[in-house]
């Protein structure tokens, strides 16, 4: 079977064993020798490793609970909901309790995650070849729930040696149906796949996935990293929760502004004003700049242009004659 374009793939196989055996890991262990008797790696295969045991090997145990570790680990919150808080971490990750897990650790004890999880599987990497001759892959798991899903799945926070996410742009499916945005991601895809076999309760934290070496990449190229997958800030759709978009939104602190994302165009903020101000704001758009009755000002107007990038002009709009024509300028902010 050909793939469309003449494309070369994988095969119509893909294999994940986790072994049993790995002991207790502790800060300053050598969490390549420890698995290394475990598992029998060959070129091209990918091995997954929880980032909790990365982070015990690494010293990232700490004594107390999430809330007291959770402030250090938070770049900033993006939603909270009861007792759940959710941050976009120094990493850039979107996560519950910015990963903090105290599940699988003494009790009274916290696991945060790896400093550095891309550098993490680097250096598993590397330790992999120096010490077998062998070419894996490396991904750095955890666990994460998703927007519009119950439940959760692991996802790739780190990554090295492996292609992390493909891309099909440009190419056509079967049927002759150009793929436009189409892209896999086959890291996160991995750590799903491994975490079926490594089990929530099977103290299996390491893995072996065989059947995507196109995948896998040439000694000393590691590739991008799990860092490649996060969206940048502002470049979301969903930067803040809902109700914390209206709060900051009405708040207007330039500091709030990024998740927001780029200025949208006039049309689309148009649209906005005439839904929420209706005809009496007479919003239309001149030149650059979209104008708005001077009746409509107020904390409406202000939140909706923050929302959409936009701000409100201190000096009223004037006439050739300089004559106040009653009206407020909306412009873009700056990029």
């Amino acid at each position: 079977m050909s793939l469309p374009d003449d494309s070369a793939g994988p095969g119509g196989r893909v294999e994940a064993c986790a072994p049993d055996g790995l002991p207790e890991v502790r800060a300053g262990d050598d969490l390549v020798a420890l698995l290394l008797p475990l598992v029998d790696l060959a070129d091209g295969d990918v091995l997954v490793v929880t980032s909790k045991v990365v982070s015990k090997a690494e010293g990232r145990v700490r004594t107390g609970d999430r809330d007291e570790a959770l402030a250090g680990e938070t770049a900033r919150v993006v939603a909270r909901r009861g007792p759940t808080t959710i941050v976009r971490t120094h990493h850039g990750l979107t996560m519950a309790a910015a990963g903090i897990d105290a599940s699988n650790v003494e009790l009274g004890s916290i696991v945060l995650l790896p400093q550095d999880p891309d550098a993490s599987a680097r250096a598993l990497r590397a330790a992999v070849h120096e010490r077998t001759g062998r070419n894996v892959g490396v991904v750095v798991t955890d666990t994460a729930g998703r927007a519009w899903r119950e439940g959760q799945t692991d996802i790739a926070v780190g990554a090295a040696g492996l292609v992390v996410a493909e891309s099909f742009a440009g190419r056509h499916d079967a049927h002759g149906n150009p793929l436009a945005v189409t892209a896999p991601a086959v890291a996160d895809e991995i750590a799903g796949l491994a975490e079926l076999a490594q089990g929530k309760l099977g103290g299996r934290p390491v893995a072996v996935v065989r059947g995507r070496a196109d995948l896998v990449l040439p000694v000393g190229a590691d590739g991008p990293g799990a860092a490649a997958l996060i969206r940048r800030e502002g470049g979301d759709l969903f930067g803040y929760g809902a109700r914390e978009a209206v709060v900051r939104a009405l708040r207007g602190d330039p500091g709030d502004q990024l998740p927001f994302g780029a200025p949208a165009p006039p049309e689309e903020l148009l649209a906005a004003l005439h839904e929420v101000l209706g005809e009496p704001a007479d919003a239309r758009l001149e030149d650059d700049a979209v104008t708005v009755r001077e009746s409509a000002a107020g904390p409406a107007l202000a939140a909706l242009a923050f929302a959409f990038g936009w701000r409100v002009e201190d000096e009223p709009v004037r006439s050739g004659g300089d004559e106040p024509r009653g009206l407020v300028r909306l412009r873009p902010t700056s990029p």
